[in-house]
């Protein structure tokens, strides 16, 4: 499979140029439609079509912020089934106890606990996203920390928002509840 910033010819980023990758998108849709390869030898319209599904995914991973973050980590071998996803322990507890505070919740519901649980997930995403910014902002050029530095605070991150998601999304459920 071909890396899709090399296919799209722009440099890899947390924060591409969304422009760039949309006329990329565009221009290849153009330049590998399957109909223009209609009276070719099977072999190349196989090609084309291989290419135009190539470009199709690369524009739905590239073009959406949180599949381009996950494509980027498992390109470089940090988000691997079964690997190694650690994260912090006062983290790992922090969420414990807001999933403690949602489970309590589930069986006596008292909407001002919902309340302080809402803006306590909603502070630490907030947290997690200034402190991640500057790190995606400078990718791949880095001063003071190396690129496997920089990934493995993004895997950390992404890792994070994935738990504060949940939660999020059980949240969610009480507010349509109520």
């Amino acid at each position: 499979m071909r890396n899709y910033f090399e296919f799209y010819t722009i440099p890899e980023s947390f924060l591409p140029d969304e422009k760039a990758i949309k006329q990329q998108y565009y221009q290849l849709s153009r330049q590998y439609h399957p109909d223009f390869f209609a009276n070719e030898p099977q072999e190349k319209q196989a090609e084309i079509l291989q290419l135009s599904t190539l470009n199709t995914n690369a524009y739905r991973t590239l073009s959406d912020a949180d599949l381009r973050m996950q494509y980027i980590l498992k390109e470089h071998g940090l988000l691997e089934e079964g690997g190694k996803n650690e994260l912090p322990s006062d983290f790992l507890m922090e969420v414990m106890e807001l999933n403690e505070a949602l489970m309590e919740l589930e069986f006596d519901f008292d909407a001002a606990i919902l309340k302080q649980v809402s803006e306590q997930t909603i502070g630490m995403q907030a947290q997690l996203e200034a402190d991640i910014l500057p790190v995606l902002q400078r990718y791949p050029e880095l001063h003071g920390i190396t690129k496997d530095q920089a990934l493995q605070q993004v895997k950390t991150y992404y890792l994070k928002k994935k738990y504060l998601l949940r939660i999020q999304e059980t949240l969610s459920k009480f507010a349509t509840q109520s």
